[in-house]
């Protein structure tokens, strides 16, 4: 089976700067699978444009995989690829002491499934005696006692293994075994499955030899496998690659997150899924992923690669909200707010700076790119035009030197240097843009770098600026207040509603002003289409077990999904706090969704079948 890829040719030496890169030298041509680019995310048509995309990660010509730079390489073309399928990982994998045993010998181990992948045909001999003790596995611990392993040359002779008892054939297994040239298992993990196999032996009965090939079958857990995969705490759903960084930074050796990812440096180990079972690789054991996690809490995940000698130890838990706030009083917390808000807001700014001049250095780049091409095609005809002229002007030349017409001959000689002196003008201008284009080229990875190290200080000055905000709003500080703390202007006129001396009189309590069940959004725009800014309703949303909020906000009508937990229903963790609809809704009766969404700054003010006062 093979699958698509696409081919780029590199246009200048790259030294690599990280250890996950490839170093380039000029003409190598690299090869990016088409998988590797839909899951960061680039739409299709973008593998032309190598330069928009940023870091590719591919292989070159020997094999050797890691990132490489877009800008640094050409598009050449498609390419079918053939990469191997997966196969069964062993069942008892290498530990970490022999994997470091290993390292220190100065030998690499092959990957595991080369290791002990078996032999396309196995001899006839190593079948029938396979063979035959299968058939007579159920009956191995009260076989007598046959010939040793010593006979077993005249057992190889015998025609019919059959005859033979359970003992003298595994004798001959063995025998059949230590007689090859060379061991099947690396010595360095030789004594650790002799030691298991012991182990196995001592601790429980022996089986059909046909059970025992049968991959592992998961370890009990005392956790619930039933557990839904969104209630579990480690579940995150789809968060991106920088939150997954953020979220496991400076976090125990063993933490681990699961995310659900389109496009998007920790370790990112991908589950499949086929015919209703789960797992890492063939074959797929595990029932759900809640399963696959709890057996992985309890083994090593060497047994899916070698390098990762870890359990799932320390699930990073999506309901455990660290507590930032440390001030006590609420003017104190208000003086924070505004101090972080301003260091996002100023964060803020400095990425959308780098971030249009990464956009400007990118389009230069393909104009300079585009510009050395036609500077080629330039070059070429000029020589082209060059080579005619000199074929043609020896005739010529010769010609009027017998007629003695110097003047002529001194104009074909004029034409020539100046077509020559024209050509080396278009190469020096064309060596020119490529000194500025590899400079240009350097500028616009230090901007990506650069970009990439504000990505998640400003993800965690936003995380804090909302803790100190959802604090106030749990102590009832009201949204006036908060937009003088976030610097948003307030409107001059107090809403009607907020002069009301007893909140109990609010027309939200009463749910049938504004809760509207199975109406689609189509529908709730017509309800809400001309209303004034703040009218709301809520009704039942596509994604199930959902609701949505439909606002009125500088005359549009937007949406946004309203998320019920365990915890209770918000917009967003960690805000799912609130007991019922009726709840949240008059919570943001006075709190503005700003603080969810930076194109929503309105509150939930006037009911859509409410008083509509002017």
């Amino acid at each position: 089976m093979s699958s698509e890829g696409f081919q780029y040719r590199a246009l200048y030496d790259y030294k690599k700067e990280r250890e996950e890169d490839i170093e380039l030298r000029v003409g190598d041509m690299l090869v990016v699978s088409k998988g590797a680019l839909l899951a960061l995310g680039c739409p299709v048509g973008t593998e032309e444009r190598p330069s928009e995309i940023g870091w590719l990660p591919g292989f070159n010509e020997t094999t050797q995989k890691g990132d490489f730079p877009g800008t640094y390489v050409a598009f050449v073309g498609r390419k079918r690829m053939s990469p191997p399928t997966p196969k069964p990982r062993p069942p008892r994998p290498p530990s970490a002491a022999s994997s470091r045993g290993d390292s220190e010998l100065g030998c690499v181990l092959p990957d595991l499934p080369d290791q002990f992948s078996p032999p396309e045909t196995a001899p006839l001999l190593l079948s029938k005696l396979m063979d035959a003790l299968e058939s007579k596995g159920t009956t191995w611990p009260s076989a007598p006692p046959g010939p040793t392993a010593a006979q077993f040359t005249r057992v190889s002779l015998f025609s019919d293994p059959e005859q033979l008892e359970v003992a003298s054939l595994c004798d001959g297994v063995v025998r059949f075994f230590q007689e090859l040239p060379g061991p099947v298992v690396p010595p360095a993990l030789q004594m650790e499955m002799v030691n298991a196999v012991k182990g196995q032996h001592r601790s429980r009965p022996l089986r059909n030899a046909s059970e025992i090939h049968l991959p592992l079958t998961p370890v009990p857990s005392i956790f619930n496998n039933s557990t839904a995969l969104q209630d579990s705490e480690w579940y995150w759903g789809d968060i991106s690659r920088e939150e997954v960084n953020e979220k496991l930074r400076d976090t125990m050796h063993g933490d681990y997150t699961l995310t659900l990812r389109k496009g998007g440096n920790n370790k990112l180990i991908k589950i499949f899924h086929r015919d209703g079972k789960y797992g890492f690789s063939d074959p797929l054991t595990f029932s759900s992923v809640v399963e696959l996690i709890n057996h992985y809490r309890h083994e090593s995940l060497a047994q899916y690669n070698p390098k990762l000698d870890v359990k799932l130890l320390y699930p990073v838990s999506k309901h455990q909200q660290d507590q930032v706030v440390k001030e006590d009083s609420i003017e104190a917390v208000g003086k924070k707010l505004h101090e972080y808000h301003l260091q996002y807001q100023e964060k803020n700014r400095e990425y959308d700076r780098l971030y249009e001049e990464y956009t400007r250095t990118s389009q230069e780049i393909q104009m300079k790119r585009t510009a050395i091409e036609a500077f080629n095609e330039t070059i070429k005809i000029f020589e082209e035009q060059c080579q005619t002229q000199e074929r043609f002007s020896k005739e010529y030349i010769e010609r009027f030197r017998r007629e003695g017409n110097d003047k002529e001959i001194q104009r074909i000689m004029g034409n020539y240097d100046k077509l020559k002196s024209r050509i080396s003008e278009i190469v020096d201008s064309k060596r020119h843009l490529e000194v500025e284009l590899k400079k240009q080229a350097a500028d616009y990875r230090e901007i990506d770098k650069k970009m990439n190290s504000i990505k998640p200080d400003l993800i965690q000055l936003r995380k804090t600026r909302d803790q100190y905000l959802m604090w106030l709003t749990q102590k009832g500080v009201r949204q006036r207040k908060l937009n003088e703390w976030l610097g948003l202007k307030n409107d001059t006129t107090e809403d009607e509603y907020s002069m009301l001396e007893d909140e109990d009189d609010l027309p939200h309590h009463d749910e049938c002003l504004w809760r509207l069940g199975n109406i689609n959004r189509i529908q709730a725009e017509t309800l809400l289409r001309g209303k004034r800014d703040g009218t709301f309703l809520v009704r039942d949303s596509s994604k199930p077990g959902c609701y949505a909020c439909s606002v009125v906000v500088e005359g549009e009508v937007k949406h946004c999904v309203i998320n019920k937990t365990h915890t209770g229903y918000g917009f967003a963790e960690p805000y799912n706090l609130y007991a019922s609809l009726k709840e949240l809704v008059l919570h943001y009766q006075h709190a503005s969704l700003v603080q969810h969404n930076d194109s929503l700054n309105v509150t939930l003010s006037y009911p859509v079948y409410g008083p509509q006062r002017r």
